[in-house]
């Protein structure tokens, strides 16, 4: 046992998640010249943020600490592979099959896919012989969210929750972390079947955003499911929407996925392949 991952968690439980969060969202929106280049050019410091890469890769053109974090890339800094994509930067924490309906958040810890996607049976049952693959974006990460295929939007659902750290130490001693978090559900139909890419929040997560609504969390304290008049159709590799501070993305797969001999804790990048469909 790890206790100082153990005693991070624990010392969670009490804190309140999301008054800090909003707190935070509070300096992360503000225009002040002094306060956003401070808080940008330490982050920047303390991670070691590549700007080489960055649209924009002058920190002090950003309007706000927000605007920093969700900064554009370069045209070219994410060549697009074959198959299903990585959704974004990050850590490949954990991938495989369902078994049961059941996701494997860390070793010796697994969650329901029900209770990830809201509580929905019927919609659960779509996935229960399906595949996942969770990606944990870290600080320095870019925080822009893209399709891993082609799909069309049928539903969006926001789940309200707690807001643990997402990382390592929490995954290993919060159970059912990513379906305990507040999160937001998003299904789409694709030539392959059901997909459902999850956004995960957060601690210090302000906002999660997409690009056909803006930004959705947070929002009420119930579950609440937000359908739309007009058709979403995303393309493979394009962004569907982004974090305002990181955390994690959970992807799941109504068919079966041929993974690539990854090891779980393997960095991936945005547009790199996981994998395909089997058969």
């Amino acid at each position: 046992m790890n206790f100082s991952q153990k005693a991070f968690s624990l010392l969670q439980y009490p804190l309140p998640q999301h008054a800090l969060s909003r707190l935070t969202g509070m300096f992360a929106r503000c225009e002040n010249a002094w306060v956003k280049n401070t808080l940008i050019n330490a982050f920047i410091s303390h991670f070691k943020v590549d700007m080489s890469q960055a649209l924009e890769p002058d920190p002090s053109a950003y309007a706000t600490f927000n605007h920093f974090f969700t900064r554009a890339l370069k045209a070219d800094a994410r060549p697009l592979g074959e198959g299903i994509l990585s959704p974004a930067d990050g850590t490949l924490s954990q991938y495989g099959r369902l078994q049961a309906g059941q996701l494997v958040q860390a070793k010796g810890h697994t969650y329901s896919a029900q209770t990830l996607l809201g509580g929905d049976t019927k919609l659960a049952e779509e996935f229960i012989n399906g595949s996942f693959a969770t990606v944990y974006l870290s600080p320095r990460d870019y925080h822009r969210v893209h399709m891993p295929i082609t799909g069309t939007l049928r539903d969006m659902i926001y789940v309200p929750g707690r807001l643990f750290s997402v990382n390592q130490a929490t995954a290993n001693y919060v159970p059912g972390l990513f379906a305990r978090n507040e999160r937001l559900v998003c299904i789409f139909d694709t030539e392959q079947g059901p997909m459902a890419m999850v956004l995960v929040g957060a601690m210090i997560v302000a906002a999660i955003e997409t690009v056909w609504s803006g930004q959705v969390t947070p929002l009420a304290r119930q579950p609440q499911r937000m359908q739309f008049g007009h058709p979403v159709i995303l393309e493979k590799g394009v962004e569907m929407g982004r974090f305002s501070l990181g955390s994690t993305v959970v992807m799941c797969f109504a068919n079966p996925v041929s993974f690539e001999a990854f090891t779980p804790g393997t960095m991936v990048q945005m547009g790199q392949t996981l994998g395909d469909y089997e058969g």
